[in-house]
């Protein structure tokens, strides 16, 4: 009764409660929304803003359906194009065009059929609420009413003239574009690693502030900048040595204000007459064309921050011992009068013996110098607004697993044990889990360490922990046996290099283990499927990311072009509509810039995982069911106002 005296609030009389249970009821027989999944973007945000603007090929399928004959190809071409780019287009189109209002005429006739194409699945009401202010009214106007009805065409012919006559045309197209962008895709799923290796990863988080219906969960490189926001030292280190690894200073500098010159001094003061081949960034991209003098400078400043970052390293394995990687100390192993290091009882040669800044009697203490460019370098996270706003954002739209229409959804893993069973895993004194409490606790755990009110103690080791989720060998966004970081610099000897793969990436081709998995999370159904990114498919090799008898897809195919050699593609969608799976496969993304001039698109082939012999409806969906007790609710409360048990009010 306390809950329907609430539920009464909003809904104060019986015909207003009717009306409700008609409107779900409507709802529930609409065609399910499309969903997209998407993992490790790795700041490649134009290929990233371009997939989101074609809805993965969605928008290009749309328009050749709609016009088919009646366009030539490079007029599709070009109405396409003006979809994911507007603004851009605009301008072109107007240095070219002779006729700009016959254009427009045409053109905003075209726009609206898409338009009303895309929101055809939605109610009225989810697509008002996705237009925006200024033209809500003319758009649901011209998306209900046609110039196919008699007696409305001269209304919808009067309404667009009118808007190209009041100089709003350019205005309207943008504005319409940016509706069919939003709705052709439902929901958006992010399976984690927005940051490291491509420039824009502060771009990609931009951009998903100003999207409502999506969900992350994070990824590896996610944590460590989690990491870094949260204050961990050796993240913060990570985190740079990984952007100067890859020449990509972009958003450290431009995207967040990091201020690295502290660094780049210390640096060139310790290291100046240093060779520091191991540390050539690598250069990809745009950075191909990056000058002599800015390569050695990097060069320099990434041998700093290793070295910084091994010993923060070894700080945490000491205070940490329960984690049991104090053997990860790698600069307690060298001897530095011979230049070799012992590793599982073998001697190695370093590739470089030069190490300034370390005592060998006590190899893992910071020199004062380090101490104080740590603590600069510690303060430039703390401080940077815009880091923890994004941060805030992957909090409040992100978590360590999530289970969408009989989806279960995560970054990397689930860590097994070598029978395939779950496998126990201590993520603090005496808190030992394995699957989903595993996740869960896991994600609490991370929370805990931006919360006030964790005792400080607990905040501390939250703090800590984030580094054994980036490295450890039971974390869930690793499980590999070690990271050989330190390995790939300073050792030749490329067997000391393998990072040997925990027992899921072993198991994860059997159907029976993905079983195991989903009964642990509990995820029903007869189609139901395990989705996760984190090591890229190797797709031009024959590799297949449809693994257990199609139980589980690995959606990594290489956005980041550091990867496109290795994968063969550039980056899967997953795309999960009315009909079924399919699966999305991307070549290398030109530039924004050519798509506009030439109407290039990412050439994409599909690849159909599943097909429904029925077309999916919003009953069959997990906001179904919500929407069936929902209804249910609404039916009590209509008993009790119709035997009254509560009285009607007047509506407010």
């Amino acid at each position: 009764m306390r809950y329907l005296q609430l539920l009464a609030q909003s809904f104060p009389t019986v015909a207003e409660a009717s009306t409700e249970i008609i409107n779900l009821q409507a709802i529930l027989n609409l065609p399910k929304g499309t969903e997209h999944f998407l993992a490790d973007i790795h700041g490649e945000y134009e290929a990233f803003q371009h997939v989101l603007k074609n809805a993965s090929g969605n928008i290009k399928r749309k328009v050749n359906e709609l016009f088919g004959n009646s366009l030539r190809e490079y007029e599709k071409r070009e109405l396409c194009t003006l979809i994911y780019y507007p603004e851009q287009k605009l301008e072109l189109v107007k240095s070219k065009e002779t006729d700009i209002i016959d254009w427009y005429r045409i053109t905003i006739h075209q726009l609206v059929a898409v338009c009303r194409d895309v929101s055809s699945k939605y109610t009225r009401s989810k697509v008002r609420k996705s237009l925006p202010n200024g033209f809500s009214y003319i758009i649901q106007e011209l998306l209900h009413e046609r110039t196919e009805d008699t007696n409305k065409t001269a209304y919808v012919n009067v309404i667009i003239d009118t808007i190209i006559s009041t100089g709003r045309a350019d205005d309207f197209i943008i504005a319409i574009a940016n509706v069919i962008q939003r709705l052709a895709i439902d929901r958006l799923h992010i399976l984690g690693d927005i940051f490291d290796r491509g420039p824009g990863a502060h771009i990609i988080l931009d951009t998903m502030a100003s999207r409502h219906n999506w969900d992350m969960q994070w990824g590896n490189h996610d944590i460590l900048w989690m990491g870094a926001c949260a204050g961990n030292d050796a993240c913060i280190c990570n985190v740079i040595r990984l952007s100067l690894r890859y020449a990509n200073l972009t958003t450290l500098e431009e995207g967040y204000g990091i201020n690295l010159i502290s660094l780049a001094t210390f640096a060139m003061e310790t290291y100046g007459d240093d060779e520091c081949k191991e540390f050539i960034p690598k250069l990809i991209g745009d950075n191909k064309n990056t000058d002599d003098k800015s390569v050695r400078l990097m060069a320099l400043m990434h041998k700093a921050i290793a070295v910084l970052q091994f010993k923060a390293e070894a700080q945490l394995f000491e205070r940490n011992p329960s984690w049991d990687m104090q053997e990860r100390e790698l600069f307690k192993n060298i001897d530095y009068k011979k230049g070799t290091i012992m590793l599982t009882g073998k001697e190695y040669p370093l590739t470089s013996n030069n190490f300034p800044t370390i005592d060998p009697e006590h190899p893992c203490d910071m020199t004062e110098e380090e101490t104080a460019l740590m603590s600069k370098l510690h303060h430039s996270f703390m401080v940077c607004e815009k880091l923890h706003k994004h941060i805030r954002l992957l909090l409040q739209h992100g978590c360590m697993y999530a289970i969408y229409n009989n989806n279960l959804l995560f970054h990397a893993s689930i860590p097994l044990n070598e029978d395939g069973s779950l496998k126990d895993v201590e993520i603090a004194k005496g808190q030992v889990y394995q699957g989903r409490e595993l996740m869960h606790h896991t994600g609490m755990l991370i929370r805990s360490a931006f919360q006030n009110d964790t005792p400080p103690a607990e905040r501390q080791y939250a703090i800590d922990y984030f580094l054994y989720l980036w490295c450890g060998p039971d974390s869930p966004l690793f499980d590999k046996s070690k990271m050989a970081t330190f390995e790939r610099y300073f050792i030749e000897d490329k067997a000391t290099h393998k990072e040997e793969k925990g027992n899921y990436f072993k198991l994860r081709d059997s159907e029976a283990v993905a079983d195991r998995i989903l009964d642990a999370f509990s995820v029903n159904g007869t189609n139901r499927h395990i989705i996760n990114g984190h090591v890229p498919v190797h797709a031009g090799s024959g590799e297949n990311p449809i693994k257990a008898n199609g139980k589980l897809m690995v959606i990594d195919g290489g956005f980041s072009e550091a990867y496109h050699k290795e994968t063969g593609i550039a980056g899967y969608t997953l795309v999960y509509h009315s009909r079924g799976l399919q699966l999305v496969q991307h070549e290398p993304f030109t530039s924004a810039a050519d798509a506009v001039q030439r109407g290039t698109d990412i050439k994409s082939t599909t690849q159909i995982v599943e097909l429904s012999s029925q077309r999916m409806l919003v009953a069959n969906t997990d906001k179904g069911e919500e929407l069936n007790r929902q209804i249910k609710d609404l039916e009590k409360l209509l008993y009790a106002y119709r035997h009254g048990l509560i009285t009607e009010r007047e509506s407010k």
